[in-house]
């Protein structure tokens, strides 16, 4: 299906021409019936005494006329198999190099855009014109004209997912700390020096969908959430959420999910989730973090878990004990998503999100010598092919300087 937006200016050609066909006919069906004596009164009086509606709808100037009316994206609500680029703000804000990312997705098989919304820093990419996010100087711009970008992508069928990072956030968490995890004495609680959201306040919750309906406004089709969780820490015991504890954290994680759903579902966008891959088989990392994988998963649209073969280590998935999985993309992708399918069998019956894995274009060199491989075209077709040989037709793939390489990907068709 075609993601084409409407654009303003053929709305704006449309609307002048109507008016011009109006001002040039008026005249002559005038002088048409004026000629014809024939024509009795009634029908006369029914075309030069309009009723109260039609005399409103001729009062509208010019002006209004060549206002285009908004993007119903509605039309454009059916998503297509999922095959994708991350992108970041100040690479989507750079004409050549969204130009370059543009054509790989004109010639190989990728039509999805993942681009930064709320990132990292916990800065808002470009204007959204929101109170609050004003207030504390949270928007960056990075991304100067969202509309213009979003244009783009609808012109050339590229699906846009926005990446907004939910809970960490060391922006808005110390500008309104009353949001934020704080240690016992009251202090901001912090890890490797970044402060985090509380995702048991649901402040919090609002101040962060508040941006995501923002990005749905404006035009992308997706809104999937990163850092969707806790910190991976054991010193969260010295910190203080301000509850009584009684929810554990799969619990107000899965809680926020369900809010997120029925807060977007007025605005016909999909959610996603980032999600660690190694909670589909550790249920210590699934507590520590707060991801219930299979708890998301009837709630979500889509479930994106991380499974970068880097991020594994050894001896996970049949792969030897002395050799890290970053050397074995295929067999970790394959695995990983074949752990995600059994750990699926528990649903049953139950309609559940679809799976979209986020694949490794990067090269792992922190991992140390003996423990990595470059990632080049070959590396990636490996993922994909596991992705595939494990019955899933989705993925996205991830480099945080946005540096593709076409290699690996196939031509479209």
């Amino acid at each position: 299906m075609s993601y084409h937006r409407r654009r303003r200016n053929k709305n704006k050609i449309l609307f002048f021409i109507l008016i011009i066909a109006v001002i040039i006919g008026i005249p002559v069906i005038y002088k048409s019936v004026t000629d014809k004596e024939s024509i009795g009164n009634n029908f006369m009086s029914s075309i030069i005494t309009p009723n109260e509606s039609t005399a409103k709808t001729l009062e509208v100037g010019l002006d209004d006329y060549l206002k285009a009316p908004d993007v119903n994206y509605k039309l454009y609500s059916k998503a297509p198999k999922v095959k994708g680029l991350y992108v970041s703000a100040p690479t989507a804000n750079n004409a050549e190099s969204m130009n370059r990312l543009i054509d790989i997705a004109n010639t190989t098989e990728i039509n999805t855009f993942v681009i930064d919304v709320k990132d990292d820093s916990g800065r808002i990419t470009f204007n959204i014109d929101n109170s609050e996010s004003d207030e504390i100087n949270a928007e960056v711009n990075y991304i100067k004209d969202i509309n213009d970008v979003l244009d783009k992508l609808y012109e050339n069928d590229i699906y846009p997912i926005a990446r907004i990072v939910a809970f960490k956030d060391p922006w808005a968490s110390k500008k309104i700390q009353d949001y934020a995890i704080k240690n016992k004495d009251g202090s901001l609680w912090m890890y490797k020096d970044v402060s985090w959201l509380n995702p048991y306040n649901k402040d919090a919750w609002n101040y962060v969908l508040d941006i995501a309906k923002k990005a749905a406004e404006v035009g992308f089709k997706e809104i999937q959430f990163d850092y969707i969780r806790f910190e991976a820490t054991r010193k969260l015991q010295d910190a203080d959420f301000g509850v009584d504890g009684d929810k554990t954290r799969m619990e107000v994680i899965a809680e926020f999910v369900d809010y997120a759903m029925k807060e977007l579902e007025p605005y016909n966008v999909k959610v996603s989730a980032d999600v660690f891959g190694t909670i589909i088989t550790s249920k210590i990392d699934a507590k520590a973090i707060g991801q219930d994988y299979l708890e998301m998963a009837r709630k979500l649209d889509v479930i994106c878990p991380m499974v970068y073969p880097s991020h594994y280590g050894k001896g996970y998935f049949g792969i030897p004990r002395d050799k890290h999985s970053d050397l074995y993309p295929y067999e970790t992708i394959l695995g990983s998503m074949n752990a995600s399918n059994d750990k699926y069998k528990e649903l049953g019956e139950t309609k559940a999100a679809v799976v979209r894995p986020w694949l490794q274009a990067f090269t792992a060199k922190y991992l140390g010598r003996g423990n990595y491989k470059p990632y080049g075209g070959k590396e990636i077709r490996e993922q994909i092919q596991g992705v595939y040989d494990a019955g899933l037709e989705e993925w996205i793939l991830w480099h945080a300087g946005c540096s593709y390489t076409t290699d690996g990907l196939l031509k479209e068709q």
